[in-house]
Order: C-alpha cells, then structure tokens, then sequence
C-alpha cells in the first residue's frame, strides 16, 4: 500500500471519492461527473469526457482522432483498438523519393477511430442515451466555452505550423491568430458535426454525410482517403498484454501501439533491486533510464499492424529474453543504441470509475499536436496524422502500406494485483507515454508513493535520439552525475508539454483515490 507523504510541490490533492473523473480539461471533467449524476456508468462518463474535449482541447484531440481503451467491466479486463488503417491507395510506391513519411496534410491522415470507438463503447457498455453523451460537447462548440490557459499556450506554439491550411485557420484562427487564455472560443460547425454523429450513432462518419464530404475534400486536394476507406474501417476488441512486476500486472493494449515498450522495460527492471536505491537518486533514474532505452530500441524495430510483425509479442516478453537484455545495463554508464521515430506529440487522456467497480482507462489522440493540418470543410473535424508513423524502408515492419494501422503512440494503463483492479492511468504526450506508465509504475511498488505523489514528482524523458530532458525540478547533483556516467542531457524542446500529463485512479478499500498532473489544465473530481 502507498503512503500518504506527498513530498514534492504540489498545487493538488487527490479527490477521494466512490465515483471519480480525472482528465486534462475541467469541463470535460465535469460533463463526465454530470453523467454519473444521472445515472450513468464510468463508461458513459469516460464518453462524455473524451466527446467533450474534442472541443475544449483541440490542441490536442479532436472528431477525427483515434483512441484507445482499457475498462474493468467488474469482472475482467477488456481492450478496445480504435485506430485506423491507412486508405488503400498507400502503397509505397506513393511516397517513392520521400526520405520520411508527411507530418501534414492528406498523406498523414489514416481513417479517424475514434467516433466509432464512442458508438462501440456505448453499446457494449453504456447505461445513458447515446445522445446523451453528447450535451455538454455540443454546447460549448456553438455556445463558446472560454480557453484554459495550458490549452491557449499549446495553441498559440502551433498556430504558425497551420498558417497555410485555410481550413484550419478559418476554423481555428478565426482571429488569425490563437485564442487567449480566458478569451470565449466557439465552433458551431462542431456542434453540427456532433449532432449527426449522435443522431446517426456515428454511422455520418464512415458511411453517410459526414463520409462523403471526407470524401470529397480528400479527393480536391489529391488525397487518397476514399469513401471506401472509411467504409472499410472498424475497431478491433482485443486482450491486453501483461507483465508481472514484483506481483503487480501492468497490462497494455497490444501493437500497433508502443505499450509493449513499458512492459519490457519493467520485465528488464524486474531483475534488478531498485527499492535499494533512493527514490530520485541517480542510481535509481538511471536504471529506469537504462531500462526504457532498451525498451524503445524493441518497440522501434518491431512494433507495427500486428498482421506484419515479425516478432511476436510473447517472444519480446520472454522472462529469458529480457534477463539477457538486463545484462546489458552498465550502472556505470549510459548505452546509445541507434533507433528513432518521430517525438511530437498531442493526446488527451482521461480515467473514470463508479461505485459498481467498473474503471476506465481512455486515451484519444491526433498525435502531434492538431493533427495533419486538414479540416473538412464546414464540419469542424481537424483530422488526425497517424500516417506520420509509418516508416519509408523498404521490408521494415511498419513500412507503409494499404489498409494497415502504424506504429501507435496512445497507451491506456491498467494496473492489477491478483487478478484485481488497482489502478486506471496514463501519461498522455507521444514518446513520454510508455516511459511515463514506468515511472509511475516504479514510484507506486518499489517507493510506495501515493498516486498524486507519483505525478507530482520531477520527470524525465529519452529522446529518440538517446538524449535525455530533465525536469527543472530535478536536483542538479544528480543531473551532473548523469551526466558523469554519460548521458546527453539538453534542454525539453517545450517544457511546459514535454514531459506528459498523467491521470491516474487508484482503487481503495471502499472508494478510489483520484490525482491528476499539475502540468496540464485539467482536474480530478467526484462524488
């Protein structure tokens, strides 16, 4: 069981309840707590939260993300792959004399997931209206709703990157320019858009209006999203993926997505003592560095569409394959081991859980920041760019192709213990996501620090490069003795975005305990 110290500087406490919401955005917070009030369930809570921040935090999601799920329904877990598949015409010969994949426009924009992930949910496991779930979205898009300050910083950084997509700027620089902080925001197109989707269940998307005029603006602007393509899409119901760490279970959704890349690190840090070292010693950040390393060069060279991995995911966790790959950590010194896929990131994450016992863990995302770039016209739907994470070489795993998903930055984490829930959490933010459900997971069983303590401490994260950012917070001795034993550590690109924003509910003998990051807008709240 954790302690109750919080030692690091912390403008939060954790909200104790036995209904709890945790996400990056106040007013997607409380539109899922209103649906616990009406009887809803942590699913219809979690919906109405993700729906909701495709609104509120377009900086980070919107209509045309992907998602991903894990949920404790009270009895087991289930895993819920909401991204899309590139359009039939990507084959490689569509990219031939590119030396990296787009980041934006039309060749960055696989199928959107996530609409049919909210329609898949609900009907599995909502209690409300579909309907319902879309309240509070719809009224701040044509209502205004007013621009939280971390949300207004993110946008005012990646304004000048869409400058060039009229679209974009019509739809989110009405002004030219970002909103402010504090300054009313609206989007009545959204709120249209929204209320098809739930009218329609979200069939508009893949096979009606909204599809056709996807369609449509793909095929203006020479893109090879088809009608079809989105016809063609659908989610995939999976297991999750496991690890054992020190009688604790972190569990993952399997590739596309680069959980696997935490597990393994775990798997590598199981073999070692790592309690012995101080929490926030070298020793200690230095292993875990060491271990994550290890981790990311797997997942980097293996992870793609499950359909084309040539490794299995039951041979990167094996117990032998990973006391080998412990071996090769030096407490001494840093390894560099050569990899790399692209480090931006934009992602919401959000957490829920009811009285019954039901918890979820949701992640939605259009990866790096507002996605591509591309908005259909007059719909308000700012499409993802998960093409970005395909590789251009030829025979590798996650080579572009038709009809296949990429290698996948969004995790949900789902902790148990015999077969028990524990904890429902992530660390949104691209490459920080894996390396931060470690550092989470190290701090709760081997330093048995309180969840809010966990987010509160300084972080740290790999570069695809191997160089390594450092929060400011992190005492200077031992970020001169890491850099002693060799590690390159330069300065966050973006510190106040760089090192993720996690939420996290932890299940209590007679309730949850909910915490949520000081480093993004949101909040935990409950009943």
């Amino acid at each position: 069981m954790f302690t109750w110290d919080f030692p690091y500087t912390s403008q939060r406490m954790p909200v104790l309840a036995k209904n709890v919401v945790a996400t990056s955005q106040p007013l997607a917070a409380q539109a899922g707590l209103q649906m616990l009030h009406r009887g809803g369930n942590a699913v219809d809570a979690a919906l109405a939260a993700a729906i909701t921040l495709t609104v509120v935090e377009p900086t980070s999601n919107g209509i045309g993300s992907d998602l991903f799920a894990i949920l404790w329904d009270g009895k087991k877990l289930h895993g819920l792959n909401a991204s899309g598949r590139s359009p039939a015409g990507w084959t490689p010969e569509r990219f031939k004399g590119k030396t990296a994949m787009p980041i934006h426009g039309w060749d960055a924009v696989t199928v959107p997931g996530c609409v049919a992930a909210w329609a898949d949910l609900s009907a599995k496991f909502g209690k409300l209206p579909f309907a319902q779930l879309f309240e509070f979205a719809i009224k701040y898009a044509r209502e205004s709703y007013m621009v939280s300050p971390i949300t207004a910083l993110s946008w005012a950084r990646q304004a000048p990157n869409f400058k060039d997509f009229s679209e974009f700027s019509w739809t989110f620089l009405p002004k030219d320019r970002a909103p402010y902080a504090g300054e009313r925001f609206y989007c009545p197109q959204q709120a249209d858009t929204l209320e098809e989707i739930a009218a329609t269940r979200g069939e508009s998307f893949y096979r009606g209006p909204l599809a056709e005029r996807i369609a449509l603006a793909s095929a203006s602007d020479d893109g090879a999203m088809t009608a079809e393509d989105l016809a063609a899409h659908k989610n995939d119901w999976v297991d999750t993926i496991s690890i054992d760490y020190r009688g604790y279970r972190l569990h993952q959704i399997p590739p596309n997505g680069h959980g696997i890349a935490s597990l393994t690190a775990l798997g590598i840090l199981s073999g070692f003592d790592v309690s012995s070292h101080p929490a926030d010693s070298a020793d200690s950040i230095h292993l875990q560095i060491e271990a994550m390393k290890l981790g990311f060069a797997d997942a980097w060279k293996h992870v793609s569409d499950p359909s084309t991995m040539q490794t299995t995911v039951e041979e990167l966790l094996d117990a032998g394959y990973l006391a080998q790959r412990a071996k090769l950590i030096d407490m001494k010194r840093a390894s560099h081991p050569k990899s790399g896929i692209p480090k931006d990131g934009g992602t919401v994450y959000l957490t829920t859980a009811d009285e019954s016992g039901m918890m979820v863990s949701l992640i939605q995302s259009n990866y790096m920041g507002f996605g591509s770039g591309v908005v259909v016209p007059g719909t308000g739907i700012s499409l993802q760019n998960r093409g970005a994470g395909f590789k251009l070489v030829a025979g590798h795993a996650n080579e572009v192709g038709p009809r296949k998903r990429p290698y996948h930055t969004i995790i949900p984490g789902f902790l148990t213990r015999d077969g028990v829930p524990v904890m429902s959490f992530g660390v949104m933010g691209g490459m920080m996501q894996p390396q931060g459900h470690l550092q989470m997971v190290v701090r709760l069983v081997d330093y048995h620090q309180n969840p809010q303590a966990c987010t509160d401490a300084p972080r740290w994260i790999v570069n695809p490069d191997y160089t390594i950012c450092v929060e400011d917070r992190m005492p200077a001795t031992v970020t001169e003795e890491l850099v002693r034993r060799g590690h390159k550590i330069v300065p966050p690109e973006v510190p106040m975005f760089g090192f993720g924003g996690a939420q996290l509910i932890h299940r209590l003998e007679d309730g949850y305990l909910a915490a949520s990051d000081h480093r993004k807008d949101g909040c935990a709240i409950g009943f």
